[in-house]
């Protein structure tokens, strides 16, 4: 058994690819990388393929017709071997140092046969051509490592949640969940960062910076012109998180778990309607009323928190001067948070 599986799901990513699988296989033969090609019509097959060859040992490349992101992901977890599962996007990296750090970690619970169910590290936003970064760490949150539960969590801060960069699940944790992400579809890294949560028991917090994120592209899913034109994808994801767990059992066995779950959902719930009011049109008003309608519909409980205890709430405020203050509270926290 490999102690690390990084799938790295990648679709005409040959302008960045080497750089992210150097950064990988430094990590040597008890890491297995698989590069998942979405049906890329560049030379990002070709490179891939290069990999493979040099390092036999170490990387696996699978060609397939394109099915998205969520497709490459479910592809690697089919396939891993680790006991450990991590996905790295094909225009990001991983940080040398901190990565042989978690990797010497990794190591002595696979010779122990016990490893806690989630490592937690913290990630950069990389704007590479502004010469600007963000590091989000969790000090705050959970002890530094040190093995700990649900129950011994903090509070996260605004800027704070457990995005996929953040996120090394156990392998078997993964499985257990059954978590498949939906195909053609963008947005669903939301749903691998979510719905395994409550099969977690255990959880590791490495103080170390170790997911370099790129931001900057134009065609990138979280640029604001691609998020308002992609909304529909938010929405679709939206929901599904939102109806993907039960959380009043959550609560029952992991009170602290459950609200950052609901917390996670006001936040999708804020950046699904923060861009259906920056597009603005008829339509796009008619969806904002609709999506929250529909959580009121299907989860009265639920739609209570996020409408009057969560930020999603301020999402939501009446008139035109509630639609002022929501989108200039959205401009000044990229403006502190530096995210795209």
């Amino acid at each position: 058994m490999k102690h690390l599986t990084i799938t790295v799901p990648c679709f005409n990513s040959e302008q960045y690819l080497e750089r992210c699988v150097d950064s990988l296989v430094i990590g040597g033969e008890n890491v297995e990388i698989i590069i998942v090609n979405d049906g890329s019509t560049d030379r990002t097959g070709e490179i891939a393929e290069r990999y493979a060859r040099q390092f036999p040992d170490i990387v696996t490349v699978v060609n397939k017709e394109n099915g998205g992101h969520g497709s490459g992901v479910n592809t690697g977890l089919a396939l891993a071997t680790g006991m450990y599962f991590k996905v790295v996007d094909s225009d990001d990296w991983l940080e040398k140092e901190a990565y042989l750090k978690l990797l010497e970690k990794i190591e002595g619970w696979c010779k122990e046969g016990f490893g806690p169910d989630l490592l937690i590290c913290d990630y950069t936003y990389n704007h590479l051509e502004e010469g600007t970064e963000k590091t989000v760490h969790f000090k705050n949150v959970f002890p530094v490592e040190k093995v700990c539960t649900w129950d011994q969590i903090g509070v996260f801060r605004p800027s704070q949640y457990l995005v996929m960069h953040a996120l090394v699940y156990r392998t078997e944790i993964l499985r257990r969940s059954n978590v498949v992400l939906p195909e053609h579809t963008f947005y669903v890294d939301n749903l691998f960062a979510y719905c395994p949560l409550p099969y977690v028991e255990t959880l590791y917090y490495m103080h170390i910076n170790l997911y370099q994120y790129y931001l900057g592209r134009e065609d990138q899913s979280v640029n604001e012109k691609v998020l308002i034109a992609r909304i529909e994808q938010q929405i679709k994801v939206t929901k599904m998180v939102a109806e993907s767990v039960d959380l009043n059992a959550v609560k029952r066995k992991y009170p602290k778990l459950a609200n950052y779950m609901c917390r996670n959902i006001s936040i999708m719930m804020a950046i699904s309607s923060i861009h259906l009011l920056l597009k603005g049109d008829e339509k796009a008003r008619s969806r904002h009323f609709e999506l929250w309608s529909d959580i009121k519909k299907s989860n009265p409980g639920l739609y209570y928190q996020l409408r009057y205890t969560k930020l999603s709430g301020f999402t939501n405020l009446p008139g035109k001067l509630g639609k002022l203050a929501t989108v200039s509270g959205y401009r000044l926290a990229r403006k502190i948070y530096q995210f795209q």
